[in-house]
């Protein structure tokens, strides 16, 4: 069962003091542990993309990050920068506040950027950031990244007011159907909590336990 759940699991790193050698400790573990990927700030996607060149880990990365409050331009620029580093998956923030304006068609514009800018070579992760939002807000973010053609959505950033909830990950599978990924990211600490996610729906955990996770398997 550890291997199972290991491949489920982003081995996560995001705060902003993470220091070089923390990366590597954090690429040696998801070697170690059978990880599906490290997920890293774009300043150590090169030197994650170089530790985890000669095993079957994934790169990913975010992009907006936390806040999601830049341009489409910018995130499709960053979205670029990263997969020439290494990247071979990208997290985005969508832009929450054109979401509660109703703006629905910057959001998905936003969005498509960051599915264009990756244009095959980077699966792309769609951050909605669940605990700021209202569920018919949810759903229609999980519908426009539908329509802008992302390959997952994702609950939280971490950095916000709250993470992932079961109830959340339920609504967000039954919004994107079954085509589609679902992530889980925020406040994963435990097995029990993992795999109630994964029954939930979610195909994906992001995790910065997740070493603790799969040892209790």
């Amino acid at each position: 069962m550890s291997q199972d759940l290991a491949k489920y699991i982003d081995h996560t790193i995001l705060k902003a003091d993470a220091t070089r050698n923390e990366m590597i400790i954090l690429c040696q573990e998801a070697s170690e542990h059978n990880f599906f990927s490290v997920c890293v700030n774009p300043t150590w996607v090169k030197l994650a993309s170089e530790q985890l060149q000669e095993v079957d880990v994934a790169v990913c990365t975010v992009i907006g990050f936390p806040l999601g409050a830049s341009t489409p331009e910018t995130k499709a620029f960053e979205t670029k920068n990263a997969i020439d580093n290494g990247a071979t998956e990208v997290d985005m923030v969508i832009n929450i506040g054109a979401l509660k304006d109703k703006n629905d068609a910057l959001v998905e514009a936003d969005i498509k950027a960051v599915v264009d800018a990756a244009s095959g070579k980077a699966l792309v992760k769609v951050i909605i950031e669940t605990s700021l939002l209202t569920n018919q807000e949810k759903v229609r973010a999980c519908q426009l990244a539908v329509a802008a053609g992302a390959d997952f959505v994702k609950t939280s950033t971490g950095f916000s007011t709250g993470g992932a909830t079961v109830d959340d990950i339920t609504l967000m599978r039954e919004a994107v159907g079954s085509d589609i990924g679902v992530k889980a990211s925020g406040g994963i600490r435990d097995k029990k909590t993992a795999l109630a996610m994964i029954e939930a729906g979610a195909t994906r955990i992001g995790a910065s336990a997740g070493i603790s996770i799969v040892k209790e398997c």
